[in-house]
């Protein structure tokens, strides 16, 4: 799989790319990563990829142009997503249907907004990573792009983690997990799990997730076939 993103902080994105399961990832040859520098694909000598909004107005609103360029260079732009508090939200379901892609290009905005006609006639769709404000759109950038590498097949070095996840197969919250020490600050752990009785382990947990769904009203979503990422009954 190849990921672009285009940014006008190309160094927002070292680090995180090459850590963790998004290092690893990369190392083994599952993913490659191209960062674009939104300015190098302005043309004036300033290298300027923004500009005072038509009609007023506070702020500054990112050019059309450098986008542009910046998808055009990139050729095989596959997904072009771009990350906009106007978006639809974010989900498990647009992971799991992005992973399967060959290329996927997220473009970030700053400052105040990005210019529509990017919305319009350059990004395949606008996602948004929650109702809150963020200074930019690489954080939200980041998120996507843990989301969908972690089901890219091999990346994990244990696939039965990524099948355990929250939302992987019925769209809800895993239940709660432990590890050792079986007791600390007076804090223990459940004895059914410490038990040795998988049948009452997997009914246990099963129990749990149902409650916490209910708790925190979470619509468990129909069961996923795994070879499409597309839930039963419907599309």
């Amino acid at each position: 799989m190849r990921i672009n993103l285009v940014t006008l902080f190309p160094e927002y994105f070292t680090a995180p790319l090459s850590l963790s399961i998004l290092g690893r990832a990369a190392a083994a040859g599952l993913v490659s990563y191209r960062v674009l520098d939104l300015r190098e694909y302005a043309r004036d000598r300033h290298r300027t990829a923004d500009d005072l909004p038509y009609g007023g107005g506070a702020g500054m609103v990112l050019k059309p142009e450098p986008f542009f360029r910046a998808v055009d260079e990139i050729g095989q732009a596959g997904a072009v997503v771009l990350l906009s508090a106007r978006g639809r939200h974010f989900s498990h379901d647009d992971a799991v249907r992005l992973s399967v892609r060959p290329d996927l290009t997220l473009l970030c905005g700053h400052y105040k907004d990005v210019d529509q006609r990017v919305a319009d006639h350059l990004a395949t769709e606008e996602l948004s990573v929650g109702d809150f404000v963020l200074s930019g759109g690489e954080p939200a950038a980041l998120a996507v792009v843990d989301a969908v590498v972690r089901l890219i097949p091999g990346a994990l070095g244990d696939h039965e983690a990524a099948s355990t996840d929250s939302f992987y197969d019925r769209g809800g919250l895993s239940a709660p997990s432990y590890t050792r020490p079986p007791s600390y600050r007076g804090h223990e752990v459940p004895a059914v799990l410490r038990s040795g009785d998988h049948k009452r382990i997997a009914h246990w947990r099963a129990e749990q997730a149902e409650h916490l769904n209910r708790e925190r009203g979470v619509d468990r979503a129909r069961p996923r076939d795994p070879s499409t990422g597309r839930r039963s009954g419907g599309s």
